[in-house]
């Protein structure tokens, strides 16, 4: 057939004709513009009404082989993707005869039975009576439609994807006018909500009302976004949230699971409009049912093994405490609001089954999971484990969303050391679970946990899992090493200080990764550095002052120099009253020197004692430490300690734990008093360095 003919010449409609109809409507599918022109041909003879009108008689007939044709051509004036052709094919006068000719598949033994069952099987349900009878026809076309898209027609090929382009439109543009007039017609939606909030309804009742919002919701899907707004705010303002707050707390399965359904609609399309809802209700209402308790609730007590309601929830739960979708105005920051709400309010029932799962007896530190004060709490089964990682997992998006909140929350509750409890749990995905937690608490670099890990002693239940869990090369394993690897790398001092004084021992033997021996090089090497930062205290005399070091300094002893030096021709030592000690003091530090030499060999003992500034503190007897300074009770002892002068003459301060000196009777090495002023009191009190100061 020539593309450039102006219209198709239809075969006359009989029943000798239908193999020609059949093979001339399967012929112009390959080509965009014989479909158009078919499609065209098809309208305007009014040709559909005729086909159907042959499929009665031949049905009656029982004519097999035109049936089968029939079928050939519907399937075949369906993939034409006319709008125009399905208004006539989905009209209640013609649509059970197409999903007749739909039946008769040559390619089956039997017909399908699709027409019984519209018709006698599915039941249209009216929660509430409509009285539109526009809008209940429309609603016995969408089902119908969508039955022959979803079950009747084959699963379109690759090539065959945009047939029925044009068929998921009519669907959809119906969905959007079904919502739309039953949004119009308040009346309908008031009594819904009525009877759905009504403590007289019966269950069923309130689960096919349930059910009836939840298709109601997924409908609105359709819409576009600003029609989209509108209906949630009908929904809100008709009070959706009240209502689901009652039905989420009902015993039946069916009824909670379609509420959750409605729910994460909400929350999807507005977490600021629920979380309003929440605090609004907090100041009316107990903890107990307010809505988010309601369901963290249901997410704690789901009944389903894999905990498939359980984990919907929780991602509901996490998009609304997320502070990415929290709105900051010039009156109010939600986020401050809201988390101050969830912490006071919520969290406690959100933690609760960590906390009763890992409840240790007080003889028992190494209590593992379910072992615990009583033998009814849940013991560590596979569901539960499920639930606590589930726990945990939210709890770990708070540590990286929220700073103070959950920061506070950790350390009033030590609410790290009992979740590191589970690292003894039978399940590794619960032990990855809490040594995950621990990881991203590690990986903000905040001194605040990190004092706390290393006050509470927190890393011994990871190196123990890492020990028993052997020479296995696991998950576990990789992940343990990876934590340790990051402190080493990220180079968190008070960390690997903490790591190789108290668990080096237990972990050097493991050689398979250079992670523990980098951790002790990194030790070795602060402890180098503080040592040279102790030992660059400047000790060559020019014009009455002290040189700075030729070595690199730190950035801080490098201020300190600088402030000292901004005065011209002012000594670094604190100004003290131009006296006769000033005159002598070449030849003290000449006389101060010889001491030291003399003291080098000698055994060192006694241990400086730390004092509250985190400095070390050593004392020295001398005679003339009440002598000096005319105001003894303001004056500071401030006492001086050497070790062998380095090779550039510079003399040194004391590493930390250095041994003490003790100062022979009458020599010069000792205490120095030097009139108070404010800023030294200020340096005494902050820095935990001090200065030798040297005098006669």
């Amino acid at each position: 057939m020539p593309e450039t003919s102006p219209l198709i010449d239809l075969p006359t409609c009989e029943l000798n004709k239908l193999e020609e109809i059949a093979d001339l409507v399967t012929s112009v599918l390959s080509s965009p513009i014989r479909r158009e022109k078919l499609a065209l041909a098809l309208e305007n003879e009014g040709y559909i009404k005729k086909l159907l009108h042959l499929f009665q008689v031949c049905e009656n007939l029982e004519n097999t082989e035109g049936l089968h044709h029939l079928y050939e051509i519907i399937r075949g004036i369906l993939f034409l993707n006319k709008a125009t052709l399905f208004e006539v094919m989905f009209s209640d006068e013609c649509i059970m005869d197409v999903v007749g000719c739909l039946e008769y598949d040559p390619s089956l033994a039997q017909p399908k039975r699709h027409r019984e069952f519209l018709t006698k099987t599915a039941k249209f349900k009216e929660v509430i009576p409509i009285t539109d009878s526009e809008l209940r026809q429309k609603i016995h076309q969408t089902y119908r439609v969508q039955y022959i898209q979803d079950i009747i027609l084959p699963t379109p090929s690759v090539f065959e994807e945009n047939f029925l382009s044009t068929l998921t439109s009519f669907i959809f543009f119906n969905k959007v006018e079904i919502v739309s007039m039953l949004q119009e017609d308040e009346k309908f939606l008031s009594e819904v909500f009525a009877q759905l909030t009504d403590e007289a309804t019966d269950d069923d009742k309130r689960c096919e009302l349930v059910n009836f919002f939840k298709e109601f919701c997924a409908f609105s899907q359709t819409l576009q976004p600003q029609n989209r707004d509108a209906f949630f705010k009908t929904l809100a303002k008709l009070g959706i949230l009240p209502a689901l707050e009652i039905v989420m707390g009902m015993d039946d399965l069916q009824v909670r699971s379609a509420a959750t359904d409605i729910f994460s609609y909400l929350v999807e399309f507005s977490p600021s409009m629920v979380r309003e809802f929440v605090m609004q209700e907090a100041q009316q209402s107990d903890d107990d049912i307010l809505l988010i308790n309601v369901v963290i609730e249901q997410m704690i007590c789901d009944t389903d093994p894999e905990l498939g309601g359980a984990v919907q929830l929780m991602g509901l739960l996490r998009t609304l405490i997320d502070p990415e979708n929290m709105l900051a105005t010039a009156n109010k920051t939600e986020k401050s609001e809201f988390l101050n709400f969830f912490y006071n309010h919520c969290m406690h029932v959100l933690t609760a089954p960590l906390l009763a799962n890992t409840a240790q007896e007080k003889g028992e530190k190494d209590a593992v999971v379910g072992s615990t004060k009583s033998n009814t709490i849940c013991p560590d089964n596979y569901q539960t484990a499920q639930l606590l990682a589930l726990i945990l997992e939210l709890l770990t998006f708070c540590v990286e969303h929220h700073t103070y909140h959950i920061k506070n929350y950790i350390m009033n509750k030590d609410l790290l050391r009992r979740v590191l409890v589970l690292m003894n749990s039978k399940h590794t995905f619960l032990a990855l679970c809490a040594l995950r937690f621990m990881r991203r608490i590690i990986g903000l670099k905040d001194e605040f946990y990190n004092r706390y890990i290393t006050k509470g002693n927190l890393f011994e239940p990871v190196i123990n899992a890492l020990l028993d869990n052997g020479t296995r090369y696991n998950l576990l394993n990789s992940a343990v090493i990876e934590l340790f690897e990051f402190i080493r790398v990220e180079d968190i001092k008070s960390l690997i200080a903490h790591i190789v004084e108290n668990f080096y021992n237990a972990l050097e033997s493991i050689e398979y990764v250079q992670t523990f021996k980098g951790l002790k090089t990194k030790y070795e090497q602060e402890k180098d550095r503080q040592t040279q930062k102790l030992n660059s205290v400047p000790s060559i005399l020019r014009s009455n002052r002290f040189r700075r070091d030729a070595r690199a300094l730190e950035e801080d002893e490098e201020m300190w120099f600088n402030e000292d030096e901004e005065e011209e021709g002012e000594a670094v030592v604190p100004p003290v009253e131009k006296s006769k000690q000033e005159d002598d003091f070449p030849d003290s530090y000449e006389k101060f020197m010889e001491t030291k030499k003399a003291k080098e060999s000698e055994d060192k003992e006694n241990l400086p004692k730390r004092t509250s500034a985190g400095g070390f503190k050593f004392t020295f007897s001398h005679s003339a430490s009440a002598a000096n300074g005319a105001n003894g009770a303001n004056s500071k002892s401030v006492a001086a300690q050497t070790s062998p002068a380095s090779s550039n003459g510079s003399s040194s301060k004391s590493t930390a734990l250095a041994p003490a000196v003790t100062a022979p009777k009458g020599s010069l090495v000792g205490l120095v008093d030097y009139p108070d002023d404010e800023d030294d009191d200020e340096e005494e009190e902050t820095s935990p360095r001090k200065r030798p100061r040297l005098g006669s």
